[in-house]
């Protein structure tokens, strides 16, 4: 109580917040006059003197309130749309690294602009990230035009891009693209030989459109890039035929919530029988056991038109939380291959990681990261602790009128959709347009067939009709309209009313069903009532409901049984949808907790990688990398003599004779210690001799060879270690049954691991380049790097893997006609060496 008393008298910490920005809003109105008078080129002008003061030290908070001007003054010509109030107050929560959180309508695409300029100014480049190409690609043009009269550059990162074409966008002022293009831009650059091949440059500044959707919803998966792991998949087609065989409740029970599968005893026992062998859970059986586990969550757990559909003969993913198919996506650990036997398509090979990295730690890299949506606010808690980003709710440029009717709830899903079928009758009788939400490919569907029968013209917008999304969305709105949307619901577009519409009250939005997260349930009511149209919006629910079923009390039941409801007959009561929204609430806990322990066993990984990533960019870039070979030798140096120095009477013979052993294995020299044990800096003198007459037999390569055997080494073993980590990881679990903590026995033996790789890189490329000889040409095909790239695959989203790329072959370089000889004459190799081949 003592609280609400003091908000009352100062205001909530956002009213605070907010006002405390609007002595700035005033110093921006003040300049505009002034602005005004300059024409086309002296803004340029006087964009570049700013950039020119920033790169000699001045702050950007010092030039916000001018150049916030210079934006809303192009915005105003260019475009056509003058930057409101509240907008300059979007752009500096932006600017200063927060989540803004803008009612659709509010025009976040505008917003951007103006911490986009800001932060180009320093030079270093800015990143918008959308949530898919379309909106990059209608964003970075419609908004470049605002850019390009203040004279910046605009690129944008599209899926299909070459390299070449990449680095020209990153090199850009401004950069628009995908979570997911960025992303693996990062990991792929991070597999490349060459520095003149990467892409990206520093990760400076990131503004993230529909925030929640990707940090949040797509979170809870990591972006993979895969190759082929060596495997047979004639497996799967012959489990799944026998999956039938196993009888739900009794062989194995399915857990729908944590989405899970157990076989019971008696399952165990019938897999045994089925496939004729002893022990099920023996070592030799571990793969067979697997395939049966993924096989039963394929049949029970993953629906076709739900969770993915079959199209050209393959199983394509819907996103669960936008209804948009990804193609080329694959779920992973054999899930995606029990589908394909399932649906009886070309079972496809599987795939082993080769990098990875979670959405979380890719944007916990940018030096400042900001973002907008219309819905942050319910996610609060896991946007400050996870990536230390604070929400501020901006208010609307209008009042919001729209009217949000309590749920409508039936007993069953028939009976709802009978009153929805009327309900839409009537609506589209009236005229009011209606944007239909539903869950599911399947669900809008059923309805579509449902409003057939009842004679109601209408609009399916779906992951299959994806191409003529923005068209359906923009008409969605006009008299009489009805559109059925799966959660995509053209979400980045506005929806604007036709003419006569505001007078029948607006776009109505009626909902199917409540979805597993309240967030997305206001972006669908947020597809009505922007900037201060007329509205109304309402959901219809069923107690067999997904929702209702899985996660609502046995005492939202109870009530509704005590209310006599009868057949075909609705309760409209705040205190059951109040119940549901405390069961969304549980919902929103369980996902919370499982993007927290992906990002749990992630930090391990993570932290191995800026190892590995920094070792790689240091070999790829160093102007010679010789001091890691030294740093090499005087390792392995150390590791042969420890056990020479364990005893204090001095080494005996038989230790004697391994490190001798262990000396030439590794260096391929041979040294008498019969005749006393050198020291360690006479053998490092004779390592380092040998590498001495590498160097001197091409010494205008050397150094390109020594790097390719350093990246060739580090890449090799990372991807062993990559396909151990994930085995580790996969077992861990059960380390809880001997009361040990699984996170922690996974960060004890990760490091361990980790350890072990480092010392691998390092006799890998001694023993190579010790073993090396320089021949007077070499062929390019002996140093052609073996991996396929044709055989890549990217993943984001649970699993799912991206399209097939074909980055360039790694080549160690050869020796040219015209380059010195490498026998070290001095001429040409053509006039010496080389006359002779």
């Amino acid at each position: 109580m003592f609280g609400s008393i003091i908000k009352m008298i100062v205001g909530s910490k956002n009213e605070r917040y907010l006002k405390s920005l609007t002595p700035t809003v005033d110093k921006i109105n003040s300049l505009e006059p002034q602005i005004q008078q300059l024409d086309q080129g002296q803004m340029q002008s006087r964009v570049a003197e700013l950039m020119q003061e920033a790169a000699n030290g001045r702050p950007l908070d010092e030039m916000l309130p001018e150049t916030f001007a210079l934006v809303r003054e192009a915005g105003l010509r260019s475009l056509d749309m003058r930057h409101f109030d509240v907008q300059l107050i979007g752009g500096m929560v932006l600017h200063q690294g927060k989540i803004a959180e803008m009612k659709t309508g509010e025009g976040k695409t505008l917003v951007a602009t103006l911490p986009a300029v800001l932060n180009a100014l320093s030079g270093k480049g800015v990143h918008l990230i959308t949530v898919n190409d379309y909106l990059a690609r209608r964003d970075a043009a419609w908004m470049g035009t605002l850019y390009n009269y203040l004279g910046l550059t605009v690129g944008t990162i599209l899926h299909g891009l070459t390299d070449e074409e990449r680095q020209v966008s990153y090199g850009a002022h401004i950069t628009y693209g995908t979570n997911n293009e960025f992303g693996f831009d990062y990991l792929r650059d991070n597999m490349k030989f060459y520095k003149e091949h990467l892409v990206q440059r520093e990760l400076n500044f990131a503004i993230v459109d529909e925030v929640d959707s990707i940090l949040i919803d797509e979170a809870r998966t990591p972006l993979i890039i895969s190759g082929p792991a060596e495997e047979s998949t004639a497996q799967y087609a012959r489990v799944s035929a026998l999956i039938p065989m196993l009888k739900k409740d009794v062989h194995f029970t399915v857990d729908e919530k944590a989405r899970t599968v157990l076989l019971t005893d008696e399952g165990v026992a019938r897999c045994e029988d089925i496939f004729k062998i002893d022990n099920l859970y023996d070592q030799a059986n571990i793969s067979l056991q697997h395939h049966i586990m993924q096989g039963l969550r394929a049949h029970h757990l993953y629906a076709r038109d739900v969770d993915y559909i079959v199209k050209d003969g393959q199983v394509v993913i819907v996103d669960e939380f936008t209804g948009r198919l990804m193609p080329g996506r694959r779920y992973s650990d054999g899930l995606h291959q029990s589908l394909e036997a399932k649906e009886g398509v070309t079972v496809e090979s599987e795939n082993q990681t080769l990098a990875s990295i979670t959405f979380q730690n890719y944007f916990r890299m940018y030096n400042k990261l900001g973002g907008m949506t219309g819905t942050a606010d319910t996610e609060a808690v896991e946007f400050k602790q996870i990536y230390g980003l604070e929400v501020a709710v901006i208010p609307t440029h209008r009042p919001m009128v729209r009217k949000d009717h309590p749920d409508m709830i039936y007993k069953t899903q028939q009976e709802k959709y009978a009153a929805i079928a009327e309900e839409l009758k009537a609506l589209h009788q009236k005229g009011q347009p209606v944007l239909v939400g539903t869950i599911s490919i399947e669900k809008s569907e059923l309805l579509s067939q449902l409003l057939k029968k009842a004679g109601v013209p209408h609009e399916v917008l779906n992951a299959k009709q994806h191409e003529r999304e923005a068209q359906i969305v923009a008409e969605a709105g006009h008299t009489g309209r009805v559109t059925i949307a799966t959660n995509m619901a053209g979400r980045g577009t506005d929806i604007k009313l036709g003419e006569g519409v505001r007078e029948l009250g607006g776009l109505f939005i009626l909902g199917t069903e409540r979805h597993e997260s309240r967030r997305i349930d206001n972006q669908l009511r947020g597809r009505s009532g922007r900037q201060g149209d007329p509205g109304e919006s309402r959901f219809y629910l069923a107690l067999d409901d997904d929702l209702m079923r899985l996660f609502g009390s046995d005492r939202l039941k109870g009530i509704m049984e005590r209310l006599g409801m009868q057949e075909g007959e609705a309760i409209e009561n705040r205190m059951v949808s109040k119940a549901i929204e405390n069961a969304q609430k549980r919902v929103e806990g369980h996902n919370f907790e499982i993007r927290k322990q992906l990002l749990d066993f992630d930090n391990v990984m993570n932290q191995q990688r800026e190892v590995i990533y920094s070792r790689r960019r240091h070999y790829m870039e160093a102007g010679n990398p010789e001091d890691s070979l030294l740093e090499f030798v005087d390792d392995l140096l150390d590791d042969i003599y420890e056990p020479l120095t364990l005893s204090k009477q001095g080494p005996d013979p038989e230790s004697i004779e391994i490190a001798a052993a262990r000396f030439e294995e590794v260096f391929n020299l041979r040294v008498d210690f019969a005749q006393g044990v050198p020291t360690k800096e006479q053998l490092r003198e004779a390592v380092t001799g040998r590498f001495e007459s590498l160097k001197s037999a091409a010494p205008a390569h050397y150094v390109e060879i020594l790097r390719y055997f350093l990246l060739e080494a580090l890449d090799k073993h990372w991807k062993e270690h990559l396909l151990n980590m994930d085995h580790l990881r996969d077992g861990i679990g059960l380390r809880g049954y001997g009361q040990k903590d699984p996170k922690q026995e996974y960060k004890r033996e990760g490091f361990e691991m980790f350890q072990g790789l480092l010392e691998m890189i390092a006799d890998t490329t001694v023993r190579h380049l010790s073993r090396l000889q320089i021949k007077a040409e070499v062929r390019e095909e002996e140093f052609t790097h073996k991996e396929k790239a044709s055989d890549l695959q990217f993943q984001g989203a649970d699993d799912g893997t991206d399209k097939k790329t074909q980055p360039k072959k790694r080549a160690a370089p050869k020796v040219g006609r015209n380059d010195p000889c490498p026998c070290g004459s001095g001429k040409k190799y053509k006039k010496c060496c080389g006359a002779k081949v």
